[in-house]
């Protein structure tokens, strides 16, 4: 029976000195009776790499019979060597510990042996040991104990022992250096780590890439470049580990050219391995060039699942949703392996309405494939679904991660949650992590803060981001002022938003948003100042903003300023901030410089095109206005309802139905007719032109009025002398859920006037403060006056004047002047008249009214002094004019 040689007796018999045939070497293998060379056996074992504890028992069995461990201790060092190899750190440590007098050799090897097997904190015990028993460690002793250091992440022990190596004078040390550099590395001290780096003058490429590693790690990608740089310059070769590192820091740059450049460096160096082909394809896929990341994918001789989802990510990033399947499938087609960025990059592809379907069928392979209790996976898929707008589909995705207390998975679900707008829904899952004892991040908050509109909840979500400690986000802090801001706490959202200590652009423009919003220009004309004052460069968000404050203050100054500043940054001709220009420009009354601002906007979108027709018509130039509304209709320009409200409003002042009705009928093939602000300025433009019935036709036509809606129907009826129509649409008004304002009730109380209505206006008008808290201005108590003087009952309006709460102005006055001109009444016509001209010295129809109530009393003195006085203030009386 054939007999198979233990391996190392095969060494051993390999390495026999003067052997005469195989027959001999046999004989003297078995039984080791043949004394063979030692470092001839010690070499051949060592290059077999076939190490294992049970071989090296049996080499050091031979060592121990053949008395070669007593010749000196390199033997020892090396079988220790063997030991630590074998990952048999027990021999090995046993076999060291008979060493009579150990030489750092022996020390070092024990030290990286446990380093090999991981067991860092006795790989530092044997430092110590080392150091007290006053054995002078070398810079390998102190490379191994440093890497120890580095994979306990033990920086005050690596401090330590820095310490011990600067003193020591080993810190020129290339193997040192590279170790500390890794040490700060693993730490995530940059700059201490920079410090280091360029304290010692590191001149071996290991210690290069690490540094450039870590500033990428840290987002100094400037840094990472300039130091890459500083080594080329250096002759120092960049190898395999390098170019990764750049690349990445070219991409995050936006640097296609100097990524360019380092793709012919890496191909110059002979550093194309796998893993810098993929950096390369990345790079360009990143910036958008799909056709040079296929062709570098192409000729890859080996692509991996990175290349691969590298290139499937660019084209998902470039909307290519159909080839970034197709390459899915390739990918499968060849068995290549798939993970979890590449599943989550088809999903975020396909988180559109269109693809439903190509979103089932990923989700199914998820579960096949089983990504599905990933949790990135699982945030990615309720993420999708809440994009396509299946909440209910993202509940079964949030179902299906078998209760995870991953933070990102819950705040992917609040998410969908904020952009459907279910508030509710929101609320309860919220509540159920903290009953779950999940402890929501600052993502969670953020998605609940952005549909918050409830105080009360606000503050104690603001109360819980004190307690956790997330005040201090900049992400947070911003959505929580902005939720302030969202409910009218300007004051409190102010307060917040100090709060923060890094703002960054999207807080300062949510501050400054929400000043100019909700009618503080003023205060965020302030804020932009002190922007500017701590040199943050504003974006287009923040100069939109700030031009809507300009616009609500008329600043025409300040807001020429603000387009030069705009200009200089390079966005003057930004759409958006084009539009907020011409916006700004037509309300500060400048219509020539909003028309060359529009002229010069490369695409004229629906903002630009209304501000500039609202500027036409608050300026009356209504055929500049129907011009432009023709040029927008001609080109293409997307219609809004604010433009068509617009052009409505300067109908309105034609008073001629035939271009209402031509307006009416582009107004349905617009379909725009069931908008609420259309449909309250076409019942305002018919209710001028006199046709109520198609005002009642317009308002029937939209599909919910508001509050200006209803006001509007009300207001025609009552000019229009239908009382009972207007008070029966204020009933229904108050059905549907819709609380008036103070406008409502000026058009109640006139349909009350003009039907002589007045014990209901009376009711009304005590309606006003008892059941909406709204105090009656001057206003509605002129529609009282104007209905008791109608009635002929003009002692009861002197008494309601001289009782009302407020004093009396022109237009009470001016009031009752009239109706005592209508029925005669010379001695409070008398008083009315002297009480308006009290108040009004320029009123010239005063003048007239109380002229001809004298004359119609035959109190022609009296008109003669009126008229004498009249002329003595250099008034002039306008002649009167008709379209007839």
């Amino acid at each position: 029976m054939a007999v198979t040689l233990h391996p190392l007796r095969m060494f051993l018999q390999n390495s026999l000195i003067n052997t005469k045939s195989t027959q001999l070497s046999c004989r003297f293998t078995s039984s080791l009776a043949f004394v063979p060379n030692p470092y001839v056996i010690l070499r051949d074992y060592k290059f077999s790499g076939k190490y294992s504890g049970r071989n090296t028992k049996i080499l050091h069995a031979h060592f121990l019979k053949t008395h070669f461990l007593q010749s000196g201790i390199f033997f020892m060092n090396s079988l220790i060597d063997l030991y630590c190899k074998s990952a048999d750190m027990v021999a090995a440590h046993k076999l060291f510990d008979t060493i009579p007098l150990p030489n750092v050799v022996s020390w070092n090897v024990v030290i990286s042996g446990y380093n090999r097997s991981s067991m860092f904190v006795k790989s530092l015990e044997m430092f110590c040991w080392m150091h007290l028993f006053d054995f002078e460690p070398d810079e390998f002793s102190f490379g191994s104990v440093l890497s120890a250091c580095v994979a306990l992440q033990a920086p005050l022990f690596g401090m330590q022992v820095f310490s011990l190596l600067m003193k020591k004078g080993f810190l020129s040390s290339g193997y040192v250096q590279t170790q500390m550099v890794d040490m700060f590395c693993e730490n995530s001290d940059f700059k201490e780590a920079l410090r280091f780096f360029n304290d010692v003058s590191c001149d071996n490429v290991a210690s290069w890439n690490a540094i450039i590693s870590l500033a990428v790690k840290n987002g100094e990608n400037q840094v990472a470049l300039s130091l890459f740089r500083e080594m080329c310059c250096a002759s120092l070769m960049p190898n395999s580990y390098t170019f990764p590192s750049i690349l990445i820091a070219c991409c995050a740059l936006k640097e296609m050219q100097i990524g360019k450049g380092v793709h012919g460096l890496a191909i110059k160096c002979g550093a194309m391995d796998v893993f810098v082909e993929t950096a390369i394809v990345d790079l360009y896929a990143k910036f958008g060039c799909m056709s040079e990341a296929y062709r570098q994918f192409s000729q890859m001789q080996v692509q991996n699942v990175v290349s691969w989802t590298a290139l499937i990510s660019g084209f998902v990033q470039e909307d290519d949703t159909a080839f970034a399947l197709q390459l899915f499938k390739d990918m499968r087609k060849i068995g290549q392996e798939v993970n979890t960025y590449t599943i989550t990059s088809l999903l975020s592809a396909c988180a559109k309405p269109e693809m439903i379907e190509e979103a089932g069928e990923l989700h199914s392979l998820v579960i096949k494939l089983g990504f599905v209790l990933d949790d990135k996976v699982a945030a990615t898929l309720v993420n999708m679904y809440a994009k396509i707008g299946e909440v209910g589909l993202s509940e079964l995705a949030f179902s299906e991660t078998k209760n995870t207390k991953d933070p990102s998975v819950w705040a992917s679900m609040l998410s969908s949650f904020a952009q459907n707008q279910n508030y509710g829904r929101a609320i309860e899952l919220f509540t159920v992590m903290f009953r779950e004892g999940v402890k929501p991040d600052e993502y969670c908050i953020c998605s609940l803060l952005s549909i918050m509109s409830c105080l009360n909840l606000g503050s104690q979500v603001h109360g819980y981001i004190l307690k956790s400690g997330l005040v201090t986000d900049a992400s947070v802090g911003c959505s929580l002022f902005t939720m302030y801001s969202k409910c009218g706490c300007l004051v409190e959202s102010y307060r917040v938003f100090q709060q923060v200590h890094v703002k960054d652009n999207v807080s300062w423009a949510s501050m400054i948003s929400g000043f100019a919003e909700h009618g503080y220009p003023d205060q965020a004309l302030r804020l932009f100042k002190e922007m500017l004052y701590q040199e943050i460069v504003p974006d287009h968000i923040t100069l939109i903003s700030i031009l809507t404050a300009c616009a609500d203050l008329r600043f025409l100054r300040t807001g020429r300023e603000i387009h030069g500043y705009a200009f200089s940054l390079g966005l003057g001709e930004n759409t958006v901030v084009g539009g907020a220009l011409v916006n700004m420009y037509s309300k500060c009354g400048s219509l020539s410089l909003a028309r060359k601002m529009f002229d010069m906007l490369p695409s004229k979108d629906a903002f630009a095109c209304s501000s500039l027709i609202s500027g036409y018509a608050q300026k009356g130039l209504i055929e500049d206005l129907f011009l432009l509304f023709h040029d927008m209709l001609q080109n293409d320009v997307p219609v809004d309802a604010y433009t068509v409200s617009s052009i409505l409003g300067a109908a309105s002042l034609l008073c001629q139905s035939e271009i209402g009705t031509q307006l009416h009928a582009c107004i349905e093939k617009l379909g725009l007719q069931a908008n609420v602000s259309v449909g309250s300025s076409l019942v305002t433009m018919y209710s001028k032109c006199g046709s109520i019935e198609d005002c009642r036709k317009s308002f029937d036509d939209v599909e919910k009025p508001d509050l200006i809606g209803w006001t509007s129907i009300i207001v025609s009826y009552a000019q229009h002398g239908k009382g009972a129509d207007a008070l029966a649409a204020y009933e229904l008004m108050k059905r549907e859920g819709v609380q008036p304002d103070a406008v409502t009730f000026v058009g109640i109380l006139s349909a009350c006037s003009h039907s002589g209505l007045v014990e209901e206006a009376l009711f009304y008008l005590n309606s006003m403060f008892d059941d909406y808290n709204i105090a009656p201005s001057h206003r509605h108590y002129a529609c009282i006056v104007d209905l008791l003087g109608r009635s002929g009952r003009l002692r009861e309006a002197e008494s309601f004047i001289n009782n009302m709460p407020v004093e009396a102005d022109a237009l009470i006055w001016g009031t009752l002047l009239a109706a005592c001109k209508v029925h005669g009444d010379f001695e409070l016509g008398k008083l009315a008249a002297k009480k308006v001209i009290e108040l009004e010295p320029s009123d010239v129809g005063a003048y007239v009214s109380f002229s001809n109530i004298c004359a119609d009393g035959g109190q022609w003195e009296e008109v003669t002094k009126i008229r004498n006085s009249f002329n003595k203030t250099g008034m002039k009386k306008e002649a009167g004019w008709s379209l007839v």
